[in-house]
């Protein structure tokens, strides 16, 4: 292993600790106040067209951004994505910068550890694939200034995400809800801090059976608690704007405690 490797490497592993230290405390919920540690990269690498990822890959904190026909951040639906992972692929320690372009596209399960996103562009990540076997996780990291969503789960099956930090966002996670094809969601978030400003933690279609689990949610800044804990939504395959179905905890698709969220 070169010098430079060994650097890279180093780096990461410094990261993912800081990020374990500032997040966790000992009995694994997010520390009282600034929970996220957000991390420098250790190099810049700028990305015209999109990197297809298999296996796992340790990008060692390198910050990827787009350039080319991926230097955009709006909201455009046809944007590409800066990172494609194939089903079953790992992604470890990675900066997504500005121009963020569409985050990241999962094809099937996949797990994103220690990934951030310094700028959010159409969305972080989306996850796709149509079994409903296909788990999806997400542990460490964090996203700033997301102006829709942060997490867009499209696919079927089951989203894990863990030890999260997102700043200034619409949804943090939002099942689809005018997808062509719509399928039963299964969303679990557990130690996660949002700081105001934000909408909604997760949005989801009780038409088609989605739940949510939210446990050890710290919300930051929302001295008002404007944000919605769980929006309920009447899904559609029309490509239509879904319609609300309430919000707040009932047991069956928004699941939690009044204990487990917390405004600090």
């Amino acid at each position: 292993m070169t010098s430079s490797a060994r650097s890279r490497v180093l780096t990461g592993a410094l990261a993912a600790f800081s990020l374990s230290i500032g997040m966790i405390m000992a009995s694994g919920t997010l520390s009282p106040a600034s929970a996220a540690t957000w991390p420098t990269a250790s190099g810049s690498q700028a990305v015209t067209s999109t990197i297809s990822v298999s296996g796992t890959k340790d990008y060692g904190m390198l910050r990827l951004y787009g350039s080319g026909d991926l230097g955009t951040d709006n909201q455009d639906e046809d944007q590409g994505p800066i990172l494609e992972l194939a089903p079953g692929a790992v992604v470890k320690n990675v900066i997504i910068g500005s121009p963020a372009a569409d985050g990241i596209h999962c094809l099937g399960a996949c797990t994103l550890q220690n990934v951030w996103w310094e700028d959010v562009g159409e969305d972080a990540a989306t996850f796709l694939g149509s079994s409903s076997s296909n788990v999806y996780t997400v542990n460490g990291g964090g996203a700033k200034e997301a102006s829709d969503k942060v997490f867009q789960f499209n696919g079927a099956g089951t989203l894990n995400v863990s030890n999260f930090a997102a700043q200034t966002f619409g949804t943090f996670v939002r099942s689809c809800g005018n997808c062509k094809t719509q399928y039963k969601r299964t969303i679990n978030l557990n130690t996660i801090e949002a700081t105001y400003k934000g909408s909604r933690i997760v949005g989801i279609n009780t038409n088609y059976g989605d739940s949510a689990t939210l446990k050890a949610i710290t919300i930051v800044g929302d001295t008002s608690k404007k944000m919605i804990p769980c929006q309920k939504y009447i899904g559609n395959n029309t490509g239509a704007e879904p319609t609300t179905n309430g919000t707040g905890a009932d047991g069956t698709y928004c699941k939690y405690a009044s204990s487990d969220i917390t405004y600090k």
